[in-house]
């Protein structure tokens, strides 16, 4: 458990009144984020304040108008899932560079340059999101943040989310060895022909083709045909 000087302040407040906890701050997040299932050793003190910092104690007959109960724990559930938990720096740092990651990999992904139908390359993202000043919020997940960022970005960034249809065909001797790696891009359709090849249509976001090429490359030793299907 970590010490006061380290903790951090959580606190709720309801009807002018506040109530404040110190907490761990590597529990509370781990618990936040889904990595810790349980709110064991999280509190510090095992008190709820009006006002930590002054050591002033909250009433108990407020806490149990406010909670319907004083028990610590559940207390704690109540103001760690609906009330406010600062970051502390590096906790910030860690969660925006880590939603950072999420969008580039999505945009790397999912998207194309209109201009060329190629996708775009990680440095040109990343070029743009500094560019664009984008401020990501460390608690909202990426998916909220996302068409606010593309808004940012198009100016500088020219974006099209596209999928594209691909045709394959997997010559005999490698058919069964691809077809999982097939199946995870997700087939549309597929036919066993009587020479044992395999020949199957998938649908997948246009940035990754080059990805599905090297890969079906490198299972059939460059035994494989490709032909992208035209959208009617």
């Amino acid at each position: 458990m970590t010490n006061l000087d380290k903790a951090i302040i959580a606190y709720y407040k309801s009807g002018g009144d506040t109530f404040e906890v110190y907490l761990d701050p590597d529990l509370t997040y781990q618990y936040l984020d889904g990595r810790k299932k349980d709110l064991k050793n999280i509190l510090v003190v095992d008190e709820v304040y009006e006002d930590a910092k002054k050591a002033e104690k909250q009433k108990n007959s407020k806490i149990e108008k406010v909670f319907g109960t004083t028990d610590l724990i559940e207390v704690l559930k109540i103001i760690i899932e609906k009330g406010t938990i600062p970051l502390t720096t590096e906790e910030r740092r860690r969660r925006i560079e880590e939603k950072k990651k999420q969008i580039i990999s999505t945009l790397l992904r999912e998207t194309i340059d209109p201009r060329t139908n190629a996708p775009h390359t990680q440095m040109r993202i990343e070029n743009a999101l500094e560019e664009a000043k984008v401020h990501l919020d460390p608690f909202k997940d990426v998916k909220e943040q996302l068409q606010d960022i593309i808004k940012k970005l198009r100016p500088i960034l020219p974006l099209k989310f596209e999928k594209i249809k691909i045709a394959i065909r997997i010559p005999a001797e490698y058919s069964h060895k691809c077809y999982g790696t097939l199946k995870n891009y997700g087939i549309q359709q597929e036919e066993w022909r009587n020479d044992g090849s395999l020949i199957v249509a998938i649908e997948i976001p246009a940035g990754i083709q080059g990805e599905v090429y090297d890969r079906l490359n490198k299972l059939t030793a460059g035994n494989v045909e490709t032909k992208i299907l035209k959208n009617k």
